[in-house]
């Protein structure tokens, strides 16, 4: 197998490097925009489709794509990326003492077979301090992920309570359901 990401993430490029998969990276730019109606995790399958969608007719017989997208779903709403570090202030204000899930889609597209997986990690946080968001914000500068935060960083050290479900899927990817899916590819 050819395996090909089609993520600019550093983390979900990690995780393939720490499976010891050889893999490419090819980047189209793609505009993350869904149908209003859509919910949890449609919204991310959705977007995961849409992903592996502008290289269908470029893959060769080898070749297995990954696109992937992660959302954080909090209260009926999807958290993306935030806008500046204001709105990643306010988005982990909003977060701070409640539980929210945390949903990616990933998508496996060969020449004639698709699949899509996703995977549902229930995170619960700890109060928040406007200190500890303050210093969190200005000193990681989480402005690249979606809830305005990395569980892999200070603040899931120190904010999160516990979680329900896969971890790696927080990071970005949920790894453990990736190789077993390439395996049954």
């Amino acid at each position: 197998m050819n395996i090909i990401l089609a993520s600019g993430s550093p983390r979900r490029q990690q995780f393939l490097k720490d499976l010891g998969l050889d893999f490419e990276i090819r980047l189209k730019e793609i505009e993350e925009v869904y149908p209003n109606d859509l919910k949890g995790l449609e919204i991310t399958d959705y977007l995961a489709h849409l992903k592996a969608a502008p290289f269908l007719n470029e893959l060769q017989p080898n070749d297995v794509l990954i696109t992937s997208d992660t959302i954080v779903w909090f209260e009926n709403e999807a958290i993306g990326k935030p806008k500046d570090v204001a709105d990643a202030k306010q988005i982990l204000q909003k977060l701070s003492g409640k539980c929210h899930q945390v949903y990616t889609s990933v998508v496996l597209q060969s020449i004639d077979k698709q699949l899509c997986i996703n995977e549902t990690t229930h995170v619960y946080f700890n109060e928040l301090t406007p200190k500890m968001i303050d210093f969190y914000v200005d000193t990681f500068q989480p402005l690249d992920k979606a809830g305005a935060y990395g569980i892999q960083e200070w603040i899931g050290l120190v904010g999160i309570e516990k979680i329900e479900g896969s971890y790696t899927n927080i990071v970005g990817l949920p790894v453990e359901k990736v190789y077993k899916a390439l395996q049954n590819f």
